[in-house]
């Protein structure tokens, strides 16, 4: 996020009755489940903005450098529910979520505490959570963030710098429970954040990660078995390297998140062995015509990128923000079509008011 951008319009909209000086705060107590990759640095971060972060983790070997860094690390997840926190986020893996949320169901307080998750699927959760009778108290959520690595000693506070979030809806989803972590992500992490509802979130998750993760594991299947693999591996350079990331992670944990969101990924795969056959095809009957169109049919991507990127200017790359007024009754499709529309929340001002940049689009020929 643009900080000083935002610092500026905030001075120069200062005397406009609906913006208030902080806006929605961060919550003042912060309980995480699990302090892997995404917990670890979610909690070093809230704890860098001053949050008071507790956390429960099922095996304790983090525990003395989390405690050396702030964090409030419990015996028991019991312990961690009792002490009703503003918010509970969940960061466990989505096969632990069952026995997790009937240790919750019991204990949690749903009067003082909103119930969050950082999985990658959120339709999944969810149906978990309607299953223990929580829903009334839950927002999904999901950053943006991550890596290769896992575990907390790869925990980084830096790995959600300028990350975005999708927070989900679902037709019960409560819209203060929305805004509440709304606070948290925009105020605590200082991220912008996008709402949607579970389909589409899983939807275009599975385009631009579930599904690259199971191309780029066959990418690296296919070294591994070629005969001349030492050869390939020795000229392999930076596209090989930026194409196989992901597919370094750990198989179990990619393995899990693409049978969460099996459905999506499928019929993704399958259009994506239908463009591979059809320039295959191309190649071997030599249709240039074909050829071309296949190497230009994404140039409005490569025009986003490079207009992002700030190495092209025939769009204006000034930095828009827009204060939206919310609709209590219409907030879903509301903050669904602004999501649409290339915009990310900065921060609410109000319960019912937010500031939102305009991002650029792709914009297809």
């Amino acid at each position: 996020m643009h900080e000083e951008t935002v610092k500026q319009w905030d001075r120069d909209n200062a005397g406009e009755k609906h913006i208030a000086p902080e806006g929605i705060e961060c919550p003042k107590h912060v309980a995480i489940v699990g302090l892997g990759l995404i917990g670890g640095s979610l909690a070093r971060r809230l704890r860098e903005s001053g949050c008071h972060v507790s956390a429960w983790n099922h095996r304790d070997h983090p525990y003395a450098n989390a405690r050396a860094a702030g964090i409030d690390c419990k015996d028991t997840l019991e312990e961690l529910v009792r002490e009703d926190p503003d918010v509970l986020v969940l960061c466990n893996p989505l096969m632990a979520m069952p026995e997790v949320l009937g240790t919750i169901k019991p204990l949690i307080n749903p009067d003082k505490t909103t119930l969050t998750d950082v999985g990658s699927v959120k339709a999944p959760v969810r149906a978990q959570v309607r299953e223990v009778g929580l829903l009334d108290c839950y927002v999904g959520a999901h950053p943006m963030a991550g890596n290769e690595r896992s575990g907390w000693v790869a925990a980084d506070p830096s790995l959600f710098d300028d990350a975005l979030w999708a927070v989900t809806f679902g037709p019960t989803t409560q819209y203060r429970r929305v805004v509440q972590i709304a606070g948290m992500i925009t105020r605590g992490v200082r991220n912008t954040m996008i709402v949607l509802d579970d389909e589409t979130h899983d939807r275009e998750a599975s385009l631009i990660s579930h599904m690259p993760h199971v191309v780029s594991t066959a990418l690296i299947n296919e070294m591994s078995n070629d005969p001349n693999n030492a050869i390939a591996s020795a000229l392999s350079a930076g596209s090989w390297r930026d194409m196989t990331r992901v597919a370094l992670t750990d198989p179990d944990r990619t393995r899990a998140m693409v049978v969460e969101n099996s459905v999506n990924v499928e019929e993704l795969l399958h259009r994506m062995i239908d463009r591979l056959s059809e320039i295959a095809d191309a190649l071997h009957e030599g249709d240039d015509t074909e050829i071309k169109r296949f190497f230009a049919e994404g140039q409005p991507y490569r025009d986003y990128k490079a207009q992002l990127n700030g190495t092209r200017l025939s769009d204006s790359t000034e930095t828009v923000f827009r204060s939206i007024r919310i609709d209590p009754e219409h907030w879903r499709e509301q903050l669904l079509k602004s999501a649409q529309h290339g915009e990310y929340i900065v921060r609410f001002t109000s319960g019912h008011r937010l500031i939102a940049e305009q991002r650029p689009n792709i914009r297809a020929k």
